[in-house]
């Protein structure tokens, strides 16, 4: 598929969170930092953000943050130039943006620790052919229920029974392209999260689009996912690593 992208591509990388759920792992060494394959799962998400045609991005550290900043550096060996910002105390997953300085009028935003095959080029065109304020990528997670699921009237009477059924969510994939009118709504130093920065946008009038990705998509944040995600890559690596991606 075709990743052509507008040379002013910028990403901000949300990789300040503790990484609880992934412990023990995560009291050595930072999320984004945990391997897929032999290659940190941040670095995979840096090199395809460049083969897609971002050339500049901040990460948004917190915990452990020297640490990131020591692997990643200022970038110049994944062919972007990387600046950092600091959350001196945990702001959620919107407010650390808030804190970024000079950001461009149009910006992905994403989580640092993803594992997915997105055409991040795609995604931008189709928000700046929007006139969004914000578009959230989506995909569709399938949940298997294990109870049985009645279907009841109004007056108690059993209308239909479906055991265990699997339903069809849409599901956010952590990975968005935000207007700096999404920014004007952030207290400054002040925690926020995604979702109600989403739902202050559309209750202020915003207009907030989707991104449908029907490809592979996972994030590491526990350690069923962490085990998937190092089985999809071993399976399919090229998905992953694009191979005009520097080094």
């Amino acid at each position: 598929m075709s990743r052509t992208a507008p040379a002013d591509m910028f990403a901000v990388i949300l990789a300040g969170g503790r990484g609880r759920r992934l412990l023990p792992y995560t009291q050595v060494i930072p999320k984004p930092l945990m391997p897929v394959g032999e290659m940190p799962i941040l670095e995979l998400l840096l090199r395809q953000l460049r083969a897609a045609g971002v050339r500049e991005c901040a990460l948004a550290v917190g915990y452990q943050a020297a640490l990131l900043e020591a692997y990643v550096g200022d970038g110049a060996r994944f062919g972007l130039r990387v600046r950092y910002s600091r959350e001196e105390q945990p702001l959620g997953t919107a407010g650390p943006i808030a804190l970024v300085p000079d950001l461009p009028d149009r910006f992905f935003v994403m989580n640092g620790d993803l594992l997915c095959d997105v055409n991040f080029a795609a995604m931008w065109r189709a928000h700046a052919e929007s006139g969004a304020a914000a578009t959230i990528g989506c995909t569709t997670r399938r949940q298997r229920l294990e109870l049985g699921v009645l279907r009841v009237s109004p007056d108690g009477r059993l209308t239909g029974y479906d055991e265990k059924p699997t339903l069809d969510y849409t599901v956010s994939m952590g990975v968005y392209v935000f207007n700096r009118a999404m920014v004007a709504l952030l207290p400054r130093g002040a925690p926020r999260d995604l979702p109600a920065l989403a739902l202050d946008a559309l209750a202020r009038g915003l207009s907030v689009r989707t991104f449908r990705h029907d490809g592979h998509w996972l994030d590491i944040g526990n350690h069923a996912d962490y085990e998937e995600a190092n089985r999809l890559f071993a399976q399919h690596p090229s998905l992953f690593l694009p191979p005009d991606a520097p080094g």
